[in-house]
């Protein structure tokens, strides 16, 4: 099973309060394990303007503004955009299925700064990972479903609104959902 590209939506009762209600894209999948980005949980009192400042990237007029979010608990200091297919950085941009890209370089938030880089994009502090196995023990537990993504999910504004969109994609109503896990 190769989960790239598609999106894993928490249950219900997760018993870890940093994936409750989260929405994650996952960005590589394989038999060493999962990466993905929480895509609906903002980082507090953080703001694009203020990371370039800390990073030292000066921003244009003309700049962008994009929310902060929280990409997981794993490397919290390390920055990545997970963006449409219209940019590519030299340095290095993973394709991830669904067309979508991923870049975890200064020259793709430099280029935001100036008002140019992907015409999509969210920026995350962290990422959610998963050692081999790690992930399908989960899904077997019933911690997450998993659908295809939307981009007017994934980029939407209303971050609030992401779990019970991302319900709704796969027509489950998220009241009909219960905190206990069973099998059939």
């Amino acid at each position: 099973m190769d989960l790239s590209g598609k999106l894993l939506v928490a249950m219900p009762g997760m018993g870890d309060p940093r994936f409750d209600r989260a929405v994650i894209l996952i960005c590589a999948h394989s038999d060493d394990g999962a990466m993905g980005l929480i895509i609906n949980k903002l980082v507090p009192d953080l703001s694009f303007a203020n990371l370039l400042e800390h990073l030292e990237i000066p921003r244009a007029p003309e700049g962008r503004d994009i929310r902060v979010h929280f990409g997981g608990p794993v490397e919290r200091g390390r920055g990545f955009v997970l963006h449409s297919r219209d940019f590519r950085s030299e340095a290095a941009t993973m394709r991830i299925g669904g067309g979508y890209g991923m870049t975890a370089t200064l020259d793709v938030l430099e280029a935001m700064a100036r008002g140019a880089g992907p015409h999509r994009a969210l920026l995350a502090l962290g990422y959610s990972g998963w050692g081999p196995g790690q992930l399908e023990g989960e899904i077997a537990r019933n911690d997450w479903l998993t659908c295809d993504p939307e981009p007017a999910l994934v980029f939407g504004e209303d971050d609030g609104a992401k779990w019970s969109g991302a319900l709704r994609i796969m027509g489950i109503d998220p009241i009909s959902l219960s905190a206990q896990a069973g099998r059939a």
